[in-house]
């Protein structure tokens, strides 16, 4: 559903992303941790097309992004750093219009508002929002047409408790029901009720896996970035 081979992308000041490998199935949730800086919206940037790499190929839906059909896009869903919205329009204007630029039923609109408790704001715009409220707008916007594919970043920001008990039952529904799905968050505890895997980007580089049942995820988490740190420090001191 998602691949990266051998993907690397490198800014002005440094390097993004390199050599990074990694794919998600069917069915899968992965959770992709790392400290901030890291490179974990660029990874997502990436999935997206938001951004292209300098080198390696990044497939989605079974295609090498530059070759996906247009119309394979209404299979992904994608929140990416911000909610995208017209702050003019109201809740439930926006997901209409979310709706139809995928070809979607536009019944899918009730059933979203309903599923992530929008009721109450439904009428009110956008821009009158609260920034959870706002937050819950835009994951109710990439998730109503049942992508495939559903790439968030960090979607547990400005989310209370009860939102965050919504997104985890809709994460782990959809992808019960087969969709592959790639979550970043700082939270260990939170990603770990639901990832299959918890995959570690340290620096730009994917540096290994987390068990989710694992026990004290943040002591060993650290320990983990720490050592890849020092065996970094080593290596250039040796190639110095």
């Amino acid at each position: 559903m998602l691949t990266f081979e051998q993907v690397s992308l490198s800014f002005g000041e440094g390097i993004g992303v390199a050599e990074l490998d990694l794919a998600v199935a069917e069915g899968e949730i992965v959770a992709l941790v790392g400290l901030n800086g890291a490179g974990k919206t660029t990874l997502m940037r990436l999935a997206v097309g938001m951004l292209r790499p300098d080198s390696g190929t990044v497939r989605v839906l079974g295609h090498a992004l530059r070759e996906l059909p247009s119309a394979r896009w209404c299979g992904v869903g994608a929140l990416v750093e911000v909610p995208l919205a017209y702050p003019e329009l109201t809740v439930r204007e926006n997901l209409r219009i979310a709706c139809l630029l995928r070809g979607s039923d536009p019944r899918c609109v009730e059933r979203a508002l309903d599923d992530w408790r929008l009721g109450p704001v439904a009428d009110r715009r956008f821009r009158r929002l609260s920034l959870g409220n706002r937050q819950r707008t835009g994951l109710a916007s990439v998730l109503q047409h049942d992508p495939q594919l559903i790439v968030l970043d960090e979607p547990s920001n400005a989310l209370d408790p009860s939102s965050v008990l919504v997104l985890r039952d809709q994460l782990t529904k959809r992808a019960a029901e087969g969709a592959a799905v790639v979550v970043s968050s700082h939270h260990l505890d939170e990603v770990a009720r639901i990832a299959d895997r918890i995959v570690l980007l340290n620096a730009g580089r994917l540096i290994g896996e987390l068990d989710p049942t694992g026990r004290d995820l943040e002591r060993t988490f650290f320990d983990r970035i720490h050592d890849d740190d020092t065996s970094r420090a080593a290596e250039c001191e040796q190639t110095s």
